[in-house]
């Protein structure tokens, strides 16, 4: 349809000069935040400017539902103080028709969005991360030592005396391995064990169990059993929110079946999908805005979308923290922001000129 062809052509231009200009402000942000640190370790300034392109790809994943909600009423709202939607509207087309274009592009920027932060934000932004503590001094060891975890349902106990990370060895191994009633069943004793890519190998491994009353030693024989990500053994281990989501809910599978505590990767992994909705959540709060203001459009568009973005973020934090926290259930706080402005949108959408 040709109005749908020019509504997009309206709001394409828009789209691309706030998302670049909300890109450079939050990159220039992140700048500024470590600009004294790193003129204190004296870095260079290639090095500066790579660490900055690595953190656009991010910046674009925050910048992408606000740019949206900016572009969309603007472009809304410079048609209504044109009379163009006037016209439109006495044309006997529905403010829902007309604005149909619109909510595709927000539905599938949202479907879009959500593989682009699993494919290219999550790896940018650990490389970024990971570039600037080097520059910064700030490494940290993924080594760990005396570590005890528990894994299926805290059937095993594995302490170990030294975790090289970057080998993958695991020093000095005890495994105790008990019923699910406590009951001690055997000991299995190795002086290192090697992750293969699916399992540890253990290396002169000892087991110890109970035989006729009495508590044997025997040579273990090779097995792969015992199958525990190298990521659990970590002192730094990854969050889910660093995760592919694929990875993500992996990882919240395994922190079930070791008893470990789960609910903040499980907020985390469903924050992933509510947050990638966003995209076509605003969409929805723009076209009810749109026709509402016919002077100072550009100024009105960008207070509106500011204020909107503000509010969403903060009761998003709020919500995911009371949800990392375990006052909420994990679901209803990633989803519970989502929820209510799409709520007001379509209140918003019933008073809406049309």
């Amino acid at each position: 349809m040709i109005l749908d062809r020019y509504l997009v052509k309206q709001f394409l231009p828009i789209f691309l000069v706030a998302i670049s200009m909300f890109v450079l402000l939050l990159s220039l942000i992140d700048l500024f935040m470590n600009l004294w640190r790193y003129l204190n370790y004296e870095v260079p300034l290639k090095q500066i400017l790579t660490v900055c392109g690595y953190y656009l790809p991010k910046s674009c994943s925050f910048a992408l539902p606000i740019s949206l909600l900016f572009a969309a009423a603007y472009t809304l709202g410079d048609l209504y103080g044109r009379n163009e939607l006037t016209a439109i509207f006495a044309s006997g087309i529905p403010f829902s028709r007309f604005t149909l274009p619109l909510l595709g592009i927000g539905l599938v920027v949202s479907l879009l969005s959500f593989h682009f932060e699993d494919k290219v934000v999550i790896p940018t932004f650990k490389i970024k991360n990971d570039l600037a503590r080097t520059l910064l001094h700030q490494n940290r060891t993924e080594n760990n030592s005396d570590i005890v975890i528990k894994a299926k349902n805290g059937r095993l106990i594995y302490a170990v005396d030294y975790y090289d990370a970057p080998a993958k060895v695991l020093n000095g191994l005890s495994i105790i391995e008990q019923a699910e009633t406590g009951t001690f069943l055997s000991l299995v004793r190795a002086p290192q064990a090697s992750w293969t890519g699916t399992h540890w190998a253990l290396s002169n491994a000892l087991i110890y169990a109970w035989e006729e009353g009495l508590l044997r030693a025997t040579s273990l024989p090779d097995t792969d059993i015992y199958r525990e990500h190298p990521d659990t053994f970590r002192r730094n281990s990854m969050q889910a929110e660093d995760l592919p989501a694929r990875e993500a809910a992996l990882m919240v599978e395994d922190l079930k079946a070791a008893g470990l505590p789960y609910i903040k990767a499980q907020a985390d992994y469903y924050h992933r999908y509510s947050f990638a909705s966003v995209s076509f959540v605003v969409m929805i709060l723009s076209i009810s805005m749109g026709g509402r203001f016919k002077k100072n459009i550009l100024l009105m568009s960008l207070i509106s979308s500011l204020g909107v973005a503000v509010v969403f973020y903060v009761m998003e934090m709020i919500s995911m923290m009371m949800a990392r926290l375990g006052y909420i259930p994990p679901l209803l706080g990633a989803w519970f922001p989502v929820g209510v402005f799409v709520i007001i949108g379509l209140l918003l959408l019933q008073s809406a000129k049309t």
